[in-house]
């Protein structure tokens, strides 16, 4: 497969396409990677680890890391669909109905409908089991009322999968059912939070009576948390060697910036560090993993190359250009800021692997 989609990377990727986007870029050329999303489903480039009956490939996991790395190489766009096929399209394939799977999965391959994640609340971010976002059936639809916040791309989402208490009374983990709700409806609001990087990929996104088929819940009623727990499984898959890739190419950015303004001397030793790191990061990617551990040491290493590309820039990394336009490495050293909090704060892994994998008493 690595051949194959080398050679249609190189006849079908543009220039105009190369690099937009990403983590504190998502608003560049969108419509451009929308319709780039588009052309992959067509040639069957999304989506290649779903099995082939759901519009895959069946790509073996050898395979999918091929993929993921050249992507990365060839710098192709940050992929707009990823939370459709790397979230919910797999939580749909293990825990949704025939009709789901037939509703939902074709859309999200062929790049014509975004997702995203309805997780986090003001009062509910890393104690997700606090979720107080409510759902009653009435006449045949779920009438949802609440908030979430910190929710990725919900600006350019068709749908969204929202974790909320459909049990009156429950607390914690029980009560709570997965629900697939339409973002284009009168009754969801969603407003943009402006982030440091001047951008806004996270927003508020306010749920006033909204509205959604009784047959849009993802397994029973009450088994929310099972479902949203296996969500956050797939979330962590082989994407992230393809991750790396882009890791590596700012680590390079770093270094070079370093001796062009004469930091490298005082910061070599730790740029090699960071260099080690990152190889330790992708061995252990290579191998049967822990998902905490792997969250945990990649967010922390990245949060450490912002730093490192901060020194390197010295005095002039302090500097923003007007109107407020950040260079790569100061977006890289804003924007890695809250690797250490979304997908899972480093203190929450920090007590998953202490209680789920070493076993030591919560």
């Amino acid at each position: 497969m690595r051949d194959e989609i080398k050679a249609w990377l190189k006849a079908n990727l543009t220039d105009e396409l190369r690099g937009l986007g990403g983590p504190g870029r998502e608003h560049e050329g969108f419509e451009l990677r929308v319709a780039w999303e588009r052309c992959l489903g067509a040639a069957c480039w999304t989506c290649i680890g779903w099995p082939e009956a759901y519009g895959g490939r069946g790509a073996s996991i050898a395979d999918q890391v091929a993929f993921h790395e050249e992507y990365a190489k060839a710098d192709a766009p940050a992929r707009v669909g990823h939370i459709g096929e790397g979230l919910i399209g797999p939580t749909i394939i293990d825990f949704g109905t025939d009709e789901q799977r037939r509703r939902f999965l074709p859309p999200i391959q062929r790049g014509e409908e975004l997702w995203c994640q309805g997780y986090s609340e003001p009062d509910a971010g890393s104690d997700l089991a606090n979720v107080q976002t409510r759902a009653h059936l009435e006449n045949h639809e779920w009438v949802i009322t609440g908030q979430k916040i910190w929710t990725s791309l919900a600006h350019v989402a068709d749908w969204c999968f929202v974790l909320c208490r459909t049990e009156p009374g429950s607390e914690r983990h029980r009560g709570l059912s997965y629900l697939l709700v339409p973002l284009k409806q009168e009754n969801v609001e969603v407003r943009p939070i402006r982030q440091m990087t001047g951008t806004s990929e996270f927003n508020e996104v306010f749920f006033d009576g909204a509205r959604t088929a009784q047959a849009n819940i993802v397994s029973a009623p009450g088994e929310g948390w099972k479902v949203a727990m296996a969500t956050l499984g797939y979330e962590r898959g082989v994407s992230t060697l393809g991750q790396q890739i882009g890791f590596r190419r700012e680590l390079a950015k770093a270094v070079a910036t370093a001796k062009r303004t004469g930091a490298y001397e005082y910061l070599k030793d730790r740029l090699v560090q960071s260099w080690i790191e990152l190889e330790i990061m992708r061995l252990n990617a290579l191998r049967e993993h822990e998902t905490a551990i792997d969250k945990l040491y990649w967010s922390e290493w990245h949060k450490r190359l912002g730093e490192l590309a901060m020194a390197a820039q010295g005095k002039a990394g302090l500097i923003a250009q007007e109107p407020y336009e950040l260079s790569e490495l100061q977006r890289l050293y804003l924007f890695s800021r809250a690797d250490t909090i979304y997908a899972g704060t480093s203190e929450i892994q920090r007590n998953i692997i202490a209680e789920r994998t070493l076993g030591l008493p919560k």
